[in-house]
């Protein structure tokens, strides 16, 4: 007689980092503080952070989001996104005498530094990003006669510059780091004197994240990665655990977006966040998980994350000290 065999343990592997990353809750930290201190209406140009959580969460609270700051009322208060502005945009919001302040991360903030640097030596620079996106938009503002998108590996072969002695590359903080460093490879191949910039440029968190997914993705029948669809390095975590293993991937907003459908034949899911996403969605969908019987969760970290970003100066009391959110991962 056959003994039957033992059902497959039910599991989920939790990415750790996962979730908000310094910019992101200094972004947010940043609206809630300034409708704390000068009441509603706060507009914001463009969503704080590409999360629909975050954003529906503080336009409740009165913040106003809007695309261009010609929206916003003359004198008016304005916070500026999390992804950066162009410098005519500063411009704008001068001649419409608004009050701003300047939620930039600081990671994106020193690319914007150093696209001004390599514009002021009179480099083509080659930034490697995603077209359209609002990273890429604010950096390319700071040197747009000198900049050059490149969209990825497979848009090298269409880059021209006026002096291949003197090309430096710079890159979208959210990018995969594998995409990166196949891009930079092409460009290399194509422009031996191509310049560094003096650090890498993709952002600590965007990475951790990926390479936390890196480590468990092989194990995985099904990964699932909480980040709205806007969101580049949430985007990219799924294309990552997939490119390392995982049989199969999605992006959702929140636990009711889960088909149960993709649970069938499952024993190991992978769970992670994009850089901009509160725990509580993520805790939303572990409860959503443990309830169709994967209660069992195993954290699987790669990295300590504990750096902390000031407010900007317009919102800093006196001896400000900041405390990490209670909302961020453990």
């Amino acid at each position: 007689m056959t003994t039957p065999a033992a059902p497959a343990r039910r599991r989920v592997l939790l990415a750790a980092p996962r979730g908000y990353c310094a910019g992101v809750d200094r972004a947010v930290q940043t609206v809630e503080k300034a409708l704390e201190l000068h009441g509603a209406p706060v507009y914001v140009r463009k969503e704080i952070v590409h999360n629909q959580h975050v954003v529906t969460t503080l336009r409740e609270r009165g913040a106003i989001f809007v695309d261009e700051t010609d929206e916003v009322p003359e004198g008016a208060l304005v916070v500026f996104s999390a992804h950066g502005v162009a410098p005519v945009v500063h411009t704008e919001a001068a001649e419409r005498s608004l009050r701003t302040i300047d939620a930039t991360c600081p990671l994106v903030t020193k690319v914007h530094n150093e696209a001004r640097r390599f514009a002021a030596q009179d480099y083509d620079i080659l930034l490697i990003g995603h077209e359209g996106h609002e990273e890429v938009i604010g950096t390319a503002g700071e040197a747009p006669d000198h900049i050059h998108l490149v969209d990825g590996p497979d848009d090298v072969a269409n880059v021209t510059v006026r002096d291949p002695a003197r090309v430096a590359w710079l890159s979208q903080t959210t990018l995969s780091v594998d995409e990166t460093v196949s891009t930079v490879t092409k460009l290399r191949e194509r422009f031996p004197l191509l310049m560094d910039p003096p650090s890498d440029d993709i952002c600590y968190a965007t990475q951790n994240r990926q390479v936390a997914v890196k480590q468990m993705a092989a194990e995985c029948d099904l990964f699932i990665v909480v980040g709205s669809r806007n969101s580049s390095n949430s985007v990219r975590l799924v294309e990552v655990a997939c490119e390392y293993g995982a049989k199969t991937g999605y992006l959702i907003d929140h636990a009711g977006e889960v088909d149960e459908a993709w649970l069938d034949g499952v024993s190991t899911i992978g769970v992670s966040s994009g850089a901009s996403v509160p725990e509580v969605l993520v805790r939303g969908l572990l409860e959503f998980l443990a309830e169709r019987g994967f209660g069992d969760v195993e954290e699987v970290r790669s990295a300590e994350e504990k750096l902390l970003f000031s407010l900007p100066k317009e919102l800093r009391q006196p001896k400000d000290q900041r405390q990490p959110r209670t909302d961020r991962p453990a």
